[in-house]
């Protein structure tokens, strides 16, 4: 009888051994999907602007064509590069003749999920984001006359815009440049991460300080800012709601506000997205801080009531990272040739 008591005793606790953690996984994933949702497998449809096999196409030509800056250097890819994570690399990015721009390029990856474009969400969504760095004079220093003028000068480009654009008389245009491009846009999504494998029930797709990461980044109310499916992008929020963060980081950008003029408004922006941010440095509006580590400290005084401590700091470190997903693999297109009345660059 004692040999039988004890052999269930060894049972029941190899059982619980075995189970406990397990369970504490299954409990963090109910937790962690009251906050997330993970990057859906296809694309959204774009209200208003039904993708199409053409108009994709011509999408992507046109989000990697140079001609649609002044110098024919620049393109859209040139700040959101597919192959850097959606960004450049870059604090502010170097736009024409070598001027730089006041923030800090955001990534394109995921971008459709977000609230509005922009850091101050002054473009509604991703069509009339696409209009406005091409007639920035710090960016690609064009105007939409001209851009139609490059474009109708070939050929080639007309017959894609016909394509794309059928019911349209004169598909050419500004508008549908922009529509276009934001249908390749919203293709760019990073499905397939650990994170999302762990909000889909596999425990097992994090390991134990990552879970921990996880765990602190939701007590903390890190998620409260940074969740849904981008993980940000998804409403405005204080830049240093507890401590504000040191000036060189803020500077005198008062966010949301240029667009409001709100008061509630100063210092306010959308907030970014986390996913893939290991491949997005240097971070916050300014590009100023380099360190995935540095960001994460610096939103943990100027923004949490409870700052995190050394060790939960590379814990949320180590679970940041599991949100990068599977990158986009795109092929970089040929572009139509120019002909005698394609206009030439200008570089000054």
């Amino acid at each position: 009888m004692k040999k039988v008591f004890f052999s269930c005793v060894i049972v029941i606790g190899i059982f619980f051994l075995v189970a406990a953690p397990a369970l504490a996984g299954d409990k963090l994933i109910a937790e962690a999907t009251d906050y997330f949702k993970p990057i859906p497998a296809k694309p959204p449809v774009l209200k208003d602007n039904p993708a199409t096999p053409e108009k994709l196409e011509l999408g992507k030509i046109l989000y990697f064509e140079p001609r649609l800056s002044s110098s024919a250097l620049i393109s859209c890819n040139t700040c959101h590069n597919v192959g850097l994570g959606g960004a450049d690399y870059q604090e502010t990015s170097t736009g024409h003749g070598w001027r730089r721009g006041p923030r800090n390029a955001p990534t394109v990856l995921n971008s459709v999920y977000n609230v509005a474009q922009f850091w101050d969400g002054r473009a509604k969504d991703l069509a009339e984001q696409a209009k406005g760095p091409v007639q920035a004079s710090v960016e690609m220093n064009n105007t939409p006359e001209q851009v139609i003028k490059t474009l109708k000068s070939m050929p080639e480009y007309i017959e894609l815009f016909k394509k794309a654009f059928p019911q349209d008389k004169d598909p050419v245009t500004f508008d549908n440049m922009a529509k276009a491009i934001e249908v390749f846009e919203a293709t760019l999504i990073t499905p397939d991460s650990r994170f999302d494998k762990f909000l889909k029930g596999d425990s097992s797709a994090l390991n134990e300080q990552e879970k921990r990461g996880l765990k602190a980044f939701i007590d903390k109310g890190c998620a409260d800012c940074h969740g849904g499916i981008n993980m940000g992008g998804d409403d405005y929020y204080t830049f240093g709601v507890v401590n504000s963060p040191i000036s060189r980081i803020v500077g005198d950008d008062k966010g949301r506000f240029k667009v409001t003029h709100a008061t509630e408004d100063e210092f306010s922006f959308k907030s970014p997205s986390l996913r893939n941010i290991e491949l997005t440095a240097p971070y916050f509006h300014s590009g100023k801080v380099w360190g995935l580590k540095a960001a994460v400290a610096v939103m943990s005084t100027a923004q949490l009531e409870s700052v995190l401590s050394k060790k939960e700091l590379d814990d949320v470190v180590a679970f940041l990272k599991t949100t990068t997903g599977k990158q986009p693999q795109i092929t970089h297109p040929i572009f139509p040739k120019p002909t005698d009345a394609t206009p030439h660059p200008k570089l000054d």
